[in-house]
């Protein structure tokens, strides 16, 4: 294998150096099969048995749902700290590619202890692959920070190609096929990606490989005298909440598919006179996390104090943020699914069909010219890397034809409940070169207000929805309406995206002195892991409340909730602006 000792940035692909691609497709195939198994997770637990399905409750299917998705974000912190002081980066991308690889396998065989067990490897996997890859990229770029933001640029889109490509292709298989190929597909590309970066690895020589940090390079900031370490009460308290978080996060699904039957806390119930045991148990964990905080933050200098407790806000919104965003592979596929009139006929078929050709060839061709630009400067040193993400590439092109002309052999066609997904990344790919336009230009918004224009957005989509679903009975099990409504609810939650989701890190690294950078990371992951858990609790509960009171009530209460933290946040902007002594 070719290795290069040290990095130079070398323009060689759309004027940024080859390793920049090389990372690009590894996460475009990671993403793909994550989005394309996430896609149809829920759709396969409610499916009805003679659809091949589990034949779920559907607050089962939410349950299992919130747990999976908090425990990938839960698990980077384990994934981070490993790759900071044990393993490195670069072999941590590959030890979570090959875990991911085994998940995805695993649960293309369906039975119950394979797709737990796959649920498993996929959740240790992306703790390992997701957090460390984008370190890859920063310490390439540690030295031309000037060219950082463009990189990340290119990168991200690499992304929302994966997701794009994963939900499309994945999705369509999953629910037209059968589960398991829809499944299986994401795990051959997990394969891909993980084969076409490990024969190409020697062309980041010593970036990524074991770390060499010590407590030399820990610095006190401007008004610090002495470092703020944990106590020893402070790490009780912390692995106390850590440990009785995860039971409840583990407990929460178990004990509603077993019906009650196993129960980690049922002996807490009614301890504290109604409360369920549950309610107890995730309570005192976030006691203890308030605790450790309320310990902690008043023994930083002030200005480090005061930037802690901006970034603490913007978390606290955060949760919300992605509690409802997550909607969208929860209760908002559900709705396409059994709420949506799908079936088009006519002109109205033929209009689909063009539109779903154009969207899967012309990102698929950009893609594929990518892969052309990198196979001439990289092909002569790496060659087998090249040939397998080449032959990755023949096979999505070969189902990407394969499903257009199976659509076209068709009088009608029935739209996919998991296409309205790729509508997020397609939005995205559309709009975030103009969002970075605003955000460089004079009218840039502060913190604050693009958290407030993301929530607003959020709520705008949540109402647009909660609109189209008010013709529908209190419990009832399908509807048909229009596709449209879906449609607009993905265009204002990917502007609302665009405002949050990007920025937030930035605004961390920006807030937290840079030997804490990886706690509060880590804090800022617990707070995206509340968010996808809550967004299961939400998916549950929207079950009562639309037999009750009518779908639609319920998506006018999201509405409202993120209408409030859009108002908190513009309300609060002269406070937060103080918290944070200058950074913008």
């Amino acid at each position: 294998m070719n290795s290069i000792k040290s990095f130079d940035i070398k323009p060689d692909v759309l004027g940024h150096p080859s390793q920049l691609f090389v990372l690009f497709f590894t996460e475009m195939w990671e993403r793909f099969s994550y989005y394309g198994m996430r896609a149809l997770l829920v759709m396969f637990f409610t499916a009805a048995l003679m659809d091949q399905g589990w034949g779920w409750p559907r607050e089962h299917a939410y349950a299992i749902f919130g747990t999976y998705t908090s425990l990938v974000y839960l698990s980077c912190l384990l994934g981070g700290y490993m790759a900071d002081n044990k393993i490195g980066y670069r072999y941590a991308v590959l030890l979570g590619a090959i875990l991911m690889t085994i998940g995805h396998g695993c649960m293309a065989l369906e039975t119950p202890f394979f797709i737990y067990a796959g649920l498993g490897f996929l959740v240790m996997g992306s703790g390992f692959f997701k957090p460390n890859i984008t370190s890859i990229i920063s310490e390439m770029y540690k030295d031309h920070s000037e060219k950082k933001d463009g990189a990340y640029t290119i990168f991200y889109m690499g992304v929302n190609a994966g997701a794009f490509l994963g939900i499309l292709l994945c999705g369509y298989l999953g629910e037209t096929v059968g589960w398991s190929l829809g499944f299986g597909l994401a795990g051959i590309f997990m394969l891909f990606g993980l084969l076409q970066f490990w024969f190409a690895q020697g062309i980041f020589g010593d970036i990524g490989l074991k770390p060499t940090k010590t407590d030399a390079d820990r610095v006190l900031e401007e008004g610090e005298t002495h470092f703020n370490y944990f106590t020893p009460a402070q790490k009780v308290l912390g692995g106390l909440s850590a440990f009785l978080g995860l039971v409840w996060i583990f407990n929460d699904p178990i004990s509603k598919i077993s019906g009650g039957e196993t129960n980690i806390v049922g002996f807490l119930d009614g301890v504290v006179g109604s409360v369920s045991g549950s309610n107890v148990l995730i309570l005192t964990a976030l006691a203890c996390f308030i605790a450790v905080l309320a310990m902690r933050i008043p023994k930083y200098a002030p200005v480090v104090r005061d930037r802690m407790l901006a970034v603490i806000f913007f978390a606290f919104v955060t949760v919300f943020f992605w509690a409802l965003f997550e909607q969208a592979p929860s209760s908002l596929t559900i709705f396409a699914k059994d709420y949506t009139a799908r079936g088009l006929v006519g002109n109205g078929a033929l209009t689909f069909k063009i539109v779903n050709s154009l969207m899967t060839i012309i990102p698929l061709s950009i893609i594929t010219w990518v892969l052309f630009l990198l196979f001439k400067k990289t092909f002569k040193n790496y060659a087998l890397s090249n040939i397998i993400l080449s032959i990755s590439f023949v096979i999505i092109w070969a189902i990407a034809i394969w499903m257009l002309y199976t659509e076209f052999q068709k009088d009608t066609t029935e739209v996919p409940a998991s296409w309205f997904g790729v509508l997020n990344s397609l939005y995205i790919i559309a709009f975030a070169p103009l969002f970075s336009k605003w955000w460089e230009s004079k009218y840039n918004p502060n913190a604050n207000m693009k958290y407030a224009i993301g929530m607003f957005l959020l709520g705008l989509g949540m109402a647009v929805v909660a609109i189209g679903s008010a013709g529908i009975a209190p419990g009832a099990e399908t509807a048909a309406v229009s596709i449209f409504w879906l449609v607009l609810v993905y265009l204002f939650h990917t502007l609302g995206e665009l405002c949050v989701s990007p920025v937030a890190l930035s605004y961390v690294s920006k807030l937290v002195p840079g030997r804490m950078i990886a706690f509060m990371f880590g804090m800022w992951y617990i707070a995206v892991a509340i968010g996808m858990k809550l967004a299961g609790v939400f998916g549950e509960v929207s079950e009562g409340i639309a037999k009750e009171y009518g779908l639609s009530t319920f998506f006018w209460i999201l509405t409202g909730v993120a209408m409030i933290l859009a108002v908190l946040s513009a309300v609060l902007y002269p406070v937060v602006k103080k918290l944070m002594h200058g950074i913008r």
